[in-house]
């Protein structure tokens, strides 16, 4: 929708022509536009009525939650039995409350592995390059009160890594016979971790990712936003253009940095020591938070989580440890920790900003030496989206 769309928008600034939607336009009109004389014909412009669409919040009622385990084939080769535990982990944590889909290599061998509430846990088969299903997971959204899964393209956050076989995958899992839902290409190279929705038209997202020459170089940000706003049913797009993590390979992914929590909250991650690396860009970023305002204008209501104790890998590079990359689900929250002094004060935060949620932190080390943590593995499908798990099992 969204490629078609940016033309159409083009066409009718060419043509003076305003109409708000999607827009099919009659051959006749595009000759005419590019200078072909025509004989005396009727010339009509149709629009779709707008659908009423919109990108759900993290914390709405989920129907499963994905992820993709690593295997002997990914880069966690070397370090696969100190990294399945964490993944299986996080998978027990979230059966608790709801269902789980797997993505894996081998159903029968990591069946046996497997704990918690194992009748809500789905495993299929599909190839992969990687685990980090945030972002080569699909996106959904609501449309006239369906879901609809978004298709982006996955590239390996802008050609850095090989992503064939994961780029693959939502379509996969559609053609199992799993989603009770539609699917159609997103039409553009998106991650999950690069968008924060408020479920209300509202998307919070950094430039530094959105706007990488690797992912959609044809498009401005005017286009982007302009985009996103279709695609997503969105009123608006809060841009930051200010910070980082050490190591992080995703160019600036806004789940690492800063989280809607409902509607007038956000949680970011505030850096207090001025010799940290990450001190200045920080700092600017939560100027920049300071400065946005709700729908209804007025300023947020902002959380800061620490920064974790830095951690280095055994190269001495470090490692994008953050409280932020939590995940949302069905009465919970599952919240990245390190083993850091700050843990505690981070799990207290989060505990405050959802009272009525379990919060449930789960060791994350081995995540962060791929570059990674809890919330990148994970991707949350909504309520009403998934078929009976039966066949599944």
């Amino acid at each position: 929708m969204g490629f078609p769309n940016i033309v159409c928008r083009k066409f009718n600034r060419l043509m003076n022509v305003k109409i708000k939607g999607c827009f099919i336009l009659n051959p006749a009109l595009l000759l005419l536009a590019f200078g072909v004389r025509l004989p005396l014909i009727t010339i009509v412009i149709m629009s779709i009525t707008e659908m009423n669409r919109r990108l759900p919040a993290e914390w709405e009622p989920q129907s499963i939650v994905q992820l993709t385990f690593p295997h002997g084939d990914t880069d966690w080769a070397d370090q696969l039995e100190s990294v399945l535990p964490c993944f299986l982990e996080i998978a027990a944590s979230i059966s608790r409350f709801q269902p789980v889909l797997i993505i894996c290599q081998d159903a029968a061998a990591l069946r046996d592995r497997l704990y918690g509430n194992r009748e809500r846990i789905i495993l299929i088969e599909i190839p992969s390059n990687d685990t980090w299903a945030r972002d080569h997971g699909g996106i959904t959204i609501i449309e006239d009160g369906r879901p609809v899964i978004l298709d982006f393209v996955f590239n390996g956050w802008g050609l850095k890594f090989p992503a064939d076989k994961d780029n693959l995958i939502t379509r996969r899992i559609y053609q199992t016979g799993i989603w009770d839902a539609a699917i159609r290409h997103g039409g553009l190279v998106l991650e999950g971790g690069g968008i924060e929705s408020d479920g209300k038209g509202t998307l919070l997202s950094t430039t530094e990712c959105m706007l990488s020459p690797n992912r959609n170089p044809h498009l401005g940000q005017t286009d982007l936003e302009a985009g996103l706003k279709e695609l997503f049913g969105l009123q608006r797009v809060l841009w930051l253009h200010n910070g980082y993590l050490a190591g992080d390979d995703t160019d600036s992914h806004i789940d690492t940095l800063a989280r809607f929590c409902d509607a007038n909250t956000i949680a970011y991650v505030k850096c207090s020591d001025t010799t940290d690396e990450h001190f200045d860009a920080l700092q600017k970023m939560e100027a920049e938070l300071l400065a946005f305002r709700t729908m209804e204008g007025q300023p947020y209501r902002l959380a800061p989580l620490p920064m974790p104790a830095a951690r280095f890998d055994e190269d001495g590079s470090r490692l994008p440890a953050t409280y932020a990359n939590f995940l949302i689900i069905n009465g919970a929250v599952l919240v990245p920790t390190y083993n850091a002094p700050q843990d505690k004060v981070a799990l207290e935060i989060l505990q405050a900003i959802f009272p009525e949620r379990e919060i449930i932190g789960i060791d994350c080390n081995p995540l962060i030496l791929q570059h990674g943590s809890l919330h990148c593995v994970t991707m949350q499908y909504p309520i009403d989206l998934k078929r009976s798990d039966t066949i599944f099992q």
